[in-house]
């Protein structure tokens, strides 16, 4: 995934090659979020695709976005006014959320740095979900060693303090309310 990941130009046809239930991890994890949230920190933003899907289902919730590529922020404002250049790792933006969501991008982090991730967003929001890339018997997605870090499903909500809502190949929906 590293060689188009920041490349916003023709990024959602590449993504759907690499990731062929892309569109179902998409529905699956606005499906997982528990409430009607009007606040939304979207984590690793990309296109504004998962904040495009989240509009469509919630139009009320104000939603800012980060990502950490400088060609995703441009493009992504291109819809959206609230999107940042800013990491994960980095501090979030000072909450209360109502929801953190991230989708495709927490398996760009170590198991420390999700598991930091994850107190971070309890201490600010009510509602955490993620889709995103897990291990799992077969691999259907290509992971590039050194750059992602998939884990199992069972330890991401384990280490979110949630459950796994969907999961279908090596992708899953974990959601975490608190």
């Amino acid at each position: 995934m590293s060689d188009f990941a920041w490349k916003p130009d023709g990024y959602l046809e590449l993504i759907r090659g690499e990731v062929p239930r892309y569109d179902e991890l998409q529905e699956q994890a606005i499906a997982a979020i528990p409430f009607a949230p009007q606040r939304v920190l979207e984590l690793g933003m990309g296109t504004g695709e998962t904040t495009r899907r989240l509009i469509e289902a919630y139009p009320d919730a104000w939603v800012i976005g980060l990502d950490s590529s400088p060609d995703m922020v441009f493009r992504a404002r291109e819809n959206y006014d609230d999107v940042q250049l800013a990491r994960m790792e980095d501090p979030l933006p000072d909450g209360p959320w109502d929801l953190v969501i991230a989708v495709l991008s927490i398996h760009h982090l170590n198991a420390d740095q999700k598991r930091e991730l994850f107190r971070r967003v309890r201490e600010q929001s009510r509602a955490l979900v993620i889709g995103d890339v897990v291990k799992a018997e077969v691999q259907v997605t290509p992971v590039d060693e050194g750059y992602d870090y998939p884990e199992a499903a069972s330890d991401l909500a384990d280490w979110c303090g949630g459950e796994v809502a969907w999961a279908a190949d090596d992708l899953a929906v974990v959601r975490a309310t608190y």
